[in-house]
């Protein structure tokens, strides 16, 4: 009897590790709902749109984006966080509710890297560090230079606390040892507005947001803030060409799951991407919002993850940044 009993419990467990693969290869059977923690029509919007767009294409259902904005991402972040770990609820988010939220807020509804799956890192934004001409700023090494010579006195701009551009000149205030007064607004448009009037003597803004005035002579560019170049502004230097080793910041954008989604399941969305992130189509896309489309696998996303959690964070408590 018990020999028999075995061998049925060796059956039946065959038999559902067949079917969960069968399921795994079918997927998805039914529209997909993609949780975006922001308000519809910035740039982390309009990427997963594309992205939704492209999977549907490939994967033959429906991903239907969801914009859940509010508490710095918390609310579309905690959804996923409950939600069931069978593919049909993903979470398409830019790099802040990820990597700085958890450490701006004293109590998370969720563990902030164990409660998701990472699928893909789908591209990565620069910001560019852009002067008043009144300044006379032309360099990074000008800015290092004035900010050492007189402490306290010059201002840099960003688009909210625990933004992305506040989090970049926090980093450039502990890679160089400078001190340079925070003015945070509530978004890129009002701090590139006091940037331009003199206000303000410098940002960390958006690339599409600032290229237009560096176009016109309204503002000066110093350095791009990833380690490449960026195609709409060739002749920028990246912060590190610029002297300051170690920079790099901006923001990123990338697709996960609830926490213990399907190995299939995972695989299936990152090979679709892939074949997304070739294409002409999209990568142009990216450009024009000038971003940078990324690669890799489900495993490097989740050690990039973990390092840009830990680097933020050691940022943002040193700066004090605390929900407001």
């Amino acid at each position: 009897m018990n020999t028999s009993l075995r061998k049925l419990c060796a059956v039946a467990s065959l038999l559902f590790v067949a079917c969960g693969n069968a399921a795994a290869a079918d997927y998805p059977t039914k529209p997909v709902r993609l949780i975006v923690p922001y308000a519809a029509g910035g740039s982390t919007d309009s990427t997963a749109r594309l992205v939704a767009k492209a999977l549907a294409e490939r994967l033959g259902q429906p991903f239907v984006v969801e914009n859940r904005a509010g508490a710095g991402g918390m609310i579309g972040q905690d959804i996923i966080a409950k939600a069931p770990a069978d593919g049909y609820m993903l979470l398409f988010s830019a790099a802040g509710p990820l990597t700085v939220t958890p450490h701006a807020y004293p109590k998370l509804p969720y563990d902030a890297i164990g409660s998701f799956t990472p699928i893909k890192l789908v591209a990565q934004s620069p910001l560019v560090l852009v002067a008043n001409p009144q300044t006379g700023l032309k360099t990074v090494q000008d800015l290092v230079a004035a900010a050492r010579a007189q402490p306290g006195k010059l201002t840099y701009a960003s688009f909210g606390n625990g933004s992305a551009a506040h989090l970049a000149g926090e980093l450039f205030k502990s890679i160089e040892h400078v001190d340079i007064v925070h003015v945070p607004y509530k978004g890129s448009a009002p701090g590139l507005v006091d940037v331009i009037s003199g206000q303000v003597d410098v940002m960390f803004d958006v690339l599409v947001s600032a290229l237009p005035h560096v176009q016109n002579g309204t503002l000066v560019p110093l350095a791009i803030t990833l380690s490449k170049r960026s195609p709409l502004m060739p002749e920028v230097p990246t912060m590190q060409e610029a002297g300051v080793p170690g920079f790099e910041a901006g923001t990123w954008f990338a697709l996960l799951g609830p926490r213990g989604l399907p190995d299939d399941v995972v695989a299936r969305l990152s090979e679709a991407l892939d074949e997304t992130l070739k294409t002409p189509e999209f990568q142009q896309a990216m450009v024009a919002q000038g971003a940078e489309v990324a690669s890799g696998t489900p495993q490097s996303f989740a050690r990039f993850f973990r390092a840009q959690y830990d680097k933020w964070g050691k940022i943002a408590q040193m700066a004090g940044i605390k929900a407001q």
